[in-house]
């Protein structure tokens, strides 16, 4: 099997699974849910997102059954060449406050990085979609990524971390970013926010704290959008301040250096 033919396999697929996650999600979503917390109180996982997870499994183990899978919710099984890295619901506090912004992420990954990747927004039925060799898109139309050559005239997506430490220290980068671009948009889903940044919708996206699931179908499409992706290293913990973890940022290239340099300068101060 080619390449391509082997990209294309694994993209139906994906589709196939984000949708029969999202059947399982839309069905759920505005009903009484069982929630428990994780990493801290503001880090709630429900029943469907482990629902929407094992829909996927499901559909994974039935057609890809040599492949690993690293979830969100159920972690790595598996150890095949080909890794499916997936988020059942990005977006979990929107969900279940009833806001219509939650996502479906799936990514296929090997040795060498991303092959595919789908990010399925089930309210507005949007795929957004691209492979290792592929163009971006959503649905049938091709994404086409800012064009912005000043960082001044910049529309930027970020989220923040659950633990309150980590927040007050986004926070205080934001404060400093906001004045200096064209404005800030937090809208907590990754998944989205990288797609967006693919589609135009936002110029570029920062976020530290991003797991694997969040980001390995949304890289791939802002990569294959002409986006340069950059990886925010980790900031030790000083002067009573926590560890900033690490993280990504997406931008066109001609102001990926200076939005970099606004963010990590805010880092330090």
């Amino acid at each position: 099997m080619s390449d391509s033919a082997l990209e294309t396999e694994l993209l139906e697929v994906a589709e196939r699974a984000a949708r029969a996650a999202a059947v399982e999600l839309m069905k759920r979503w505005g009903g009484p849910l069982t929630v428990r917390t994780k990493s801290t109180d503001t880090d709630p996982v429900s029943e469907a997102d482990e629902a929407a997870e094992q829909a996927i499994r499901d559909i994974l183990g039935r057609e890809r059954p040599q492949d690993s899978i690293l979830g969100e919710e159920g972690g790595a099984t598996g150890d095949g060449e080909l890794q499916w890295i997936v988020d059942p619901l990005d977006g979990t506090v929107n969900y279940l406050y009833g806001l219509p912004h939650f996502a479906v992420s799936i990514g296929c990954h090997d040795a060498a990085g991303g092959l595919v990747g789908a990010v399925y927004d089930p309210v507005r039925d949007v795929m957004f979609t691209a492979t290792r060799s592929g163009e971006p898109r959503s649905g049938d139309e091709l994404l086409t990524s800012s064009k912005v050559t000043d960082v001044t005239r910049a529309l930027v997506g970020t989220g923040f971390g659950y633990d309150p430490g980590v927040r007050a220290l986004q926070g205080a980068v934001v404060a400093r970013i906001v004045p200096l671009v064209r404005d800030v948009r937090r809208m907590g889903v990754a998944a989205l926010d990288l797609c967006f940044a693919a589609g135009g919708r936002l110029d570029a996206y920062f976020e530290r704290g991003v797991k694997p699931w969040d980001i390995a179908a949304g890289q791939l499409i802002c990569e294959r959008a002409g986006l340069a992706v950059r990886v925010l290293e980790t900031v030790p913990a000083s002067d009573g301040f926590p560890e900033l973890p690490q993280g990504i940022l997406v931008a066109p290239p001609a102001i990926v250096d200076a939005l970099e340099a606004l963010v990590r300068g805010a880092d330090v101060d």
